[in-house]
Order: C-alpha cells, then structure tokens, then sequence
C-alpha cells in the first residue's frame, strides 16, 4: 500500500500527485498541517516532518522530502507499462 503524507499547497507533492494520477498508480492521500511542528504522526513514522513523503508498506520503505527521488522510485515499481498492439 502507498501512502503520500502531503500538504496542498507544496509544489514538490503536486509532482508526486500528478505523476501517479498520470501512472494510475493508487495511494492514499494524507493531508498534514503546513505548519511542520503541527505533523506529529508523519514525524513518528517517518522520523522527520518534511512533504512530501512516501510510505509503501508493501517494500518497507520511506521515501522523505524529496520529490525527485519519490518519482524516481515510482517510476521503476510502480509505472503502468503501455501496451503495444
């Protein structure tokens, strides 16, 4: 299972949101606060408070604050390949 700990207003997450509604890749979408000493669930999982941040219970990994590498990741587990005909 995926999970993005995001806020709306971050760019760096509208990148990640918009690569897997791209990839139809499905996630679960947790809002936390802009505020980041308002984020006590993301820090106890994660270890820190940055967004976005990728949980995928299924490898057992978190990916923290950095969008690039989140896509990257995405990309390579997770992207629907095209069909060729």
């Amino acid at each position: 299972m995926l999970e993005l700990y995001q806020f709306e207003g971050c760019e760096y997450s509208a990148q990640v949101r918009q690569k897997m509604s791209k990839w139809q890749i499905d996630y679960i979408l947790r809002n936390v606060s802009h505020d980041r000493s308002k984020r006590p669930l993301l820090k106890r999982i994660s270890g820190r408070s940055e967004t976005p941040t990728l949980v995928d219970s299924t490898r057992d990994v978190i990916l923290i604050g950095d969008e690039q590498k989140i896509i990257s990741y995405l990309g390579k587990y997770y992207k629907r390949r095209q069909r060729t005909k």
